[in-house]
């Protein structure tokens, strides 16, 4: 899931360049004893989830296989290491997360959940934060992964190339334009006269203060 996202762009420069690493731990592949089983035809099939204490439906992940993935990433890191896990009801991620993230912590393990979520007794163990990307419910913990991914590394000296290149230090906007100067627009297949779209003048004018008030509202 993770392939094409890492796979373009800034992001997959970043990790070219090494100026930031992004390494996979798959449960399955630490789950042991009866939960583990082979074949007689060599295929093994490892079970990470079970029915819910309580009742209720779906599955939850097992804590095991997820707290022994945890040991080995815990393990391979070098630094100071912060433990999250996916829910929506956790601290909001927002800019001053990730900044503060990519201030204080050497690496970021973020364990993604599935089905109907994990064995609560994961977070007790690795004393995991809870983080939220919104007020939604996912069917995964990969998507919000990525979020942090790409809020975190973009806080990381170099991984823009310059740091004008943090929109969250400029005056924020969603009104932005560029060429051309006119653009002329007609319904396809529909009769009438061709309607003609300028950039307003302020962002012609070259008066930066002025733009900075336009964009802040203060001017109409």
């Amino acid at each position: 899931m993770f392939d094409s996202y890492l796979g373009e762009s800034i992001l997959a420069r970043a990790i070219k360049e090494k100026k930031i690493k992004v390494n996979f731990y798959n449960p399955r592949d630490f789950v042991r004893g009866k939960l583990r089983k082979v074949w007689p035809d060599g295929n093994i099939s490892s079970k990470i989830d079970d029915k819910p204490y309580g009742g209720g439906p779906g599955m939850v992940m097992i804590a095991d296989p997820i707290i022994r993935a945890w040991e080995s990433a815990v393990k391979k890191s070098k630094g100071k290491t912060k433990t999250i896990i996916f829910a929506p009801g956790g601290e909001k991620l927002d800019t001053t997360f990730a900044k503060n993230s990519a201030k204080k912590f050497d690496d970021l393990i973020l364990i993604c959940g599935r089905y109907e979520g994990i064995d609560a007794r994961v977070k007790k163990i690795t004393k995991a934060l809870e983080v939220s990307v919104g007020d939604y419910v996912l069917t995964g913990g990969e998507i919000p992964a990525m979020i942090v991914i790409d809020t975190v590394s973009r806080q990381i000296p170099g991984v823009l190339g310059k740091i004008e290149s943090l929109e969250e230090n400029r005056v924020s906007s969603g009104e932005m334009y560029t060429r051309p100067e006119i653009y002329e627009y007609k319904p396809a297949g529909k009769e009438g006269k061709v309607k003609k779209y300028k950039v307003p003048k302020v962002f012609l004018s070259g008066h930066h203060k002025k733009l900075e008030e336009y964009k802040k509202g203060e001017e109409k």
